[in-house]
């Protein structure tokens, strides 16, 4: 987006901006015993932006998408889905692809693409203007693992106005500096005003448990932190004091976007209702965000798995 575009667009909620990889999921599959992988548009940002457009909220994606077969696969479902794509920089470099194999549901990720077709990308590709102007800013996963799209993120951290999410999303085979990402990891949580975390991050990261690791974030500055313990729900670390919120039960097909289901359930929230005055509100947010995730885990993928609101809501009301 330059300045000569015109003004976001928001909802009455206002908007999110998220900042991030977009890329291309092979999921693993089988079709008449063959082993087969089926391309699908992913990465941890990008499904956060495809799951808060899903709750009917406006979301902009900032990143480098490829000008390749594959990247217009990722453009063209980011305009059905009704993300905001203004902020998004085609690029002449091959689509990273994550190569994704499910082992009982959960994913193990190789990557591959050398340079990565989603860190094309720096400061200046960023818009202040639009990151000033938001309700909520999404920053994470493996794009600050790379120096141009962690510089980005970094400015957009720095921006004033919006409340700030953070979600590590580690993924242990592109690890190559934990003490590197750890101190990048606690930097933007010392600013942060909501740190979602899951359970392998935790250890990954800091050898702790989620209980000790939410209360080290803590300790850095962040104002929340959200724990996802896959089925047996999420912990938060808050202002209001600490809480446990159980999962709804659910037959796992596929885990790849539950997280990102929850952190679009939690920036929802914070779009939709502001920050949460107490122990109850805290309580309703992360049920909320732990209730999308466990739909997204009945669906095969990323972008395509995200829930919509009225699926949520059905679910929470179910005894």
């Amino acid at each position: 987006m330059t300045a000569n575009d015109p003004s976001p667009a928001a909802t009455a909620a206002g908007y999110a901006v998220v900042a991030g990889e977009a890329l291309i999921d092979l999921i693993e599959g089988d079709i008449d015993g063959q082993a087969v992988f089926r391309p699908m548009v992913g990465g941890a940002p990008l499904n956060v932006a495809a799951g808060l457009a899903r709750l009917g909220v406006s979301a902009y994606l900032v990143t480098s998408i490829s000008s390749d077969a594959l990247g217009q696969r990722i453009w063209d479902l980011l305009a059905h889905l009704g993300v905001d794509q203004r902020a998004c920089r085609r690029v002449d470099v091959p689509t990273t692809l994550a190569v994704t194999s499910l082992r009982d549901a959960v994913p193990e990720f190789t990557f591959y693409g050398d340079p990565p077709s989603f860190a094309q990308v720096d400061p200046a590709d960023l818009d202040t203007r639009l990151v000033a102007g938001a309700t909520t800013l999404y920053c994470g996963s493996i794009a600050l693992l790379y120096p141009g799209s962690r510089e980005l993120a970094a400015a957009a951290w720095a921006t004033p106005g919006p409340l700030r999410v953070l979600d590590p999303n580690v993924r242990p085979r592109l690890l190559r500096d934990r003490a590197g990402l750890r101190r990048t990891i606690e930097e933007f949580a010392s600013t942060a005003d909501l740190v979602k975390l899951s359970e392998p991050d935790a250890r990954v990261l800091f050898d702790l448990d989620p209980v000790a690791a939410a209360r080290h974030l803590r300790a850095t500055g962040a104002r929340a932190v959200v724990v996802t313990l896959g089925p047996d729900g999420a912990y938060a670390d808050t202002e209001s004091g600490p809480l446990t919120v159980p999962a709804p039960r659910v037959r796992a097909v596929d885990t790849t976007g539950a997280g990102d289901a929850c952190v679009a359930g939690l920036m929802y929230g914070l779009l939709t209702q502001g920050w949460p005055a107490d122990a109850d509100a805290w309580r309703d947010l992360v049920g909320f965000a732990t209730t999308a995730a466990s739909l997204a885990c009945e669906v095969p993928g990323g972008a395509t798995a995200m829930p919509g609101i009225d699926a949520i809501r059905a679910r929470r009301a179910r005894p």
